[in-house]
């Protein structure tokens, strides 16, 4: 394929001469004699760069470059005069110019010119498709009411610099609210950084944190910028806060109430403007019971709560995560894809997700590599993820082969009754046969129980 570039002069020597130099090194020069042709050439033929004169009769090169950055920001353009000045080239740069040439020009450096330009628009368009993946990696999916009230609560919270604390079971999607927060926000351009709390040893974590000077320990053999000050004028994402010991807790308090961090082994403060997200799946009233988590610092990140709930309270999300991860594995994978029948969704909706979507991402990409044909059906479901996996309306034969069977089938029946019995009210079931809920969520998910199959 030949780069299109376009030359936009009212000078048929400079476009001629451009012309040659281009055409000789393999290009397809589109020449256009002023500013209204070239914009013209520019919706028709989508150039890959282009070479702009500044002084031009009509509308001048700086006027074409404004309209050319409001249609295509990542078009490298190279402005070229006869007679350029030190505010002409200041003013070209800051509206979006690559480089300024002046005349007349040197072949080697119009040739060297178009070689980084192409080089920085493949570039930005490289960088430009790896953002929209990782926003479709990192996109919420589903349609209840449960993550309707999530989305609300992330649009009233993005345009505000307050801390957030975000609250769910392992796996929910805590990270995926924190980055729409990021990317609703006035901050989305700057840096989104994120630590896991709980995967950095205690010794460490503050160097990880704020950062340190050369020699300040063992083993600091060269100054450490801290994630807080790479996340400067961005955010900052701390995923499992509760696990952060209470030292490294009093250091976090200090940079919300002071907007200020100090590296290990030095004395100098340094001003930060971080936007603080937090998440954990811990229960953090209770660990400041215990003393295990300051109040203080609860107080400052829970500014805006979110809550996010498992996924066996919104199973309606079930079949378009599905259908989401599936066509995701593909795509990454190189993988043809595989449709999911109606069935297999039903059984895939019925199961309780201890994992939660983490969980449920694993077994469709198993389901996909373990199934042999090009449909996915119920039966393909109960094969690969195990006998948990009972058709939608399944009810268990209460005879049995052996004892542990007959155990097992009866006590199902007798927790389905006594679920019919409360109304699906998992609470008060668990208090009339005297279990803990977590026992009886346990319950339910080993013998596949549900209210849409079993009610």
């Amino acid at each position: 394929m030949k780069y299109r570039i376009l030359v936009i002069d009212d000078e048929a020597a400079i476009r001629d001469s451009l012309r040659m130099i281009l055409e000789y090194d393999g290009y397809e020069c589109l020449p256009a004699p002023g500013g209204e042709e070239g914009l013209a050439r520019i919706a028709a033929d989508a150039p890959e760069m282009v070479f702009l004169d500044v002084k031009m009769p009509g509308m001048d090169g700086l006027e074409v470059l404004r309209r050319i950055r409001h249609l295509d920001e990542t078009l490298p353009v190279v402005m070229i005069s006869g007679h350029g000045t030190v505010s002409t080239a200041v003013e070209a740069t800051r509206l979006g110019a690559f480089d300024f040439l002046e005349k007349p020009l040197s072949t080697e450096r119009v040739k060297v010119t178009i070689r980084n330009a192409l080089d920085q628009r493949r570039l930005r368009h490289e960088n430009r498709n790896w953002r929209q993946a990782a926003e479709v990696r990192h996109r919420m999916i589903g349609e209840s009411r449960a993550l309707g009230g999530v989305n609300e609560a992330i649009q009233r919270a993005a345009p505000v610099r307050s801390a957030v604390l975000i609250q769910g079971e392992s796996g929910v999607g805590k990270e995926l609210v924190a980055r729409a927060i990021h990317r609703a926000s006035p901050r989305s351009r700057e840096a989104f950084v994120q630590v896991n709390c709980a995967a950095i040893p205690d010794d460490l974590i503050e160097s990880e944190l704020f950062g340190h000077e050369k020699g300040s320990f063992t083993g600091a053999t060269q100054k450490q910028i801290g994630k807080f000050e790479q996340a400067d004028r961005g955010t900052i994402f701390l995923d499992e806060v509760g696990d952060m010991s209470l030292k490294t807790q009093a250091k976090v308090l200090r940079v919300l109430q002071e907007g200020e961090v100090e590296r290990l082994g030095s004395a100098r403060t340094i001003k930060v403007d971080v936007r603080v997200l937090a998440a954990t799946n811990k229960d953090l009233a209770r660990a400041i019971d215990t003393g295990e988590f300051r109040e203080d610092l609860f107080f400052r990140l829970s500014v805006i709560p979110i809550g996010v709930p498992p996924i066996r309270e919104r199973p309606e999300d079930v079949p378009p995560l599905v259908q989401h991860f599936a066509a995701l594995f593909a795509r990454e994978n190189n993988f043809r894809p595989k449709a999911f029948a109606a069935d297999a969704l039903d059984a895939l909706s019925g199961q309780h997700w201890r994992g939660n979507v983490r969980e449920l991402r694993n077994s469709v990409e198993r389901l996909i590599v373990m199934t042999p044909g090009q449909e996915i059906g119920g039966s393909d479901v109960r094969a690969v993820l195990g006998s948990g996996a009972r058709p939608a309306g399944a009810v268990a034969d209460q005879s049995g082969r052996t004892l542990r069977e007959f155990k097992e089938t009866s006590e199902r029946a007798f927790l389905v009754r006594k679920l019919r019995e409360f109304e699906w009210n998992i609470s008060k079931t668990a208090e009339e046969i005297d279990t803990p809920r977590s026992n009886l969520y346990k319950k339910l998910e080993q013998y596949n129980i549900r209210q849409e199959a079993d009610g």
